[in-house]
């Protein structure tokens, strides 16, 4: 690591908060393109060395990546160990930069990597840190409350049961909200493989709800 990117990483707080990081809702085209502006801005800067335009980036996406980072590991403090690394790398390719894809997405695709090398292939599903919580309207009637935590146990429950592979499309598509081609060039595998990959995960989800709903059922 060089000595300007380790004095920029040594400044971040510790275990961003995977919680703050929901399924990502549909955005405006304008809010999209304003954002995706504001980021290749910040690659930019940071290509130019400016260590608080990485610092920035960090704000701005640390939560989301140390999530993707969260559920591949397994672990936060091997969490927080491959964001910090991703960031080291993002502030050595930032020149390379060559602005095919949206930011996010070149983003998501250091830490995939990265995490998948740390742990060897071999990942330790971890959804405990973001469950959905974050999507539940505030105060909701006990019973409503009730249901909702029901639910999110049932698909964190599904969830664990999927293949890492199924798991990680279904993050990169709905919990980190890229597209199918977007999510197969983070994986470096071709569309039609995410989107079987994704059907698969749906039908082996939905499979699995229908049955714990069924068991509940017939208590």
């Amino acid at each position: 690591m060089d000595a300007t990117a380790a004095e920029c990483l040594v400044s971040f707080p510790s275990g961003p908060s995977a919680a703050a990081v929901p399924v990502c809702p549909a955005r405006g085209r304008k809010a999209m393109t304003d954002s995706e502006t504001g980021d290749r801005e910040l690659v930019a800067r940071i290509s130019s060395g400016e260590p608080d335009a990485l610092r920035d980036l960090y704000q701005i996406h640390g939560a989301r990546l140390y999530a993707h980072a969260l559920r591949i590991a397994g672990d936060p403090a091997a969490a927080e160990d491959i964001l910090q690394e991703s960031l080291v790398a993002v502030w050595k390719a930032a020149g390379r930069f060559r602005g095919e894809s949206r930011v996010i997405v070149w983003l998501l695709g250091i830490v995939h990597h990265k995490a998948l090398d740390s742990i060897g292939g071999r990942s330790r599903y971890s959804l405990e840190e973001n469950d959905g919580s974050g999507l539940v309207s505030p105060d909701p009637r006990p019973e409503e409350a009730l249901l909702r935590k029901e639910r999110r146990d049932l698909i964190k429950s599904g969830l664990g049961r999927l293949s890492t592979k199924h798991r990680l499309v279904l993050d990169l598509v709905f919990f980190q909200g890229l597209s199918l081609a977007e999510a197969a060039g983070v994986c470096g595998c071709p569309v039609g493989t995410i989107k079987s990959r994704l059907n698969q995960a749906k039908a082996n989800l939905r499979a699995h709800l229908d049955i714990e709903k069924a068991g509940e059922d017939s208590k």
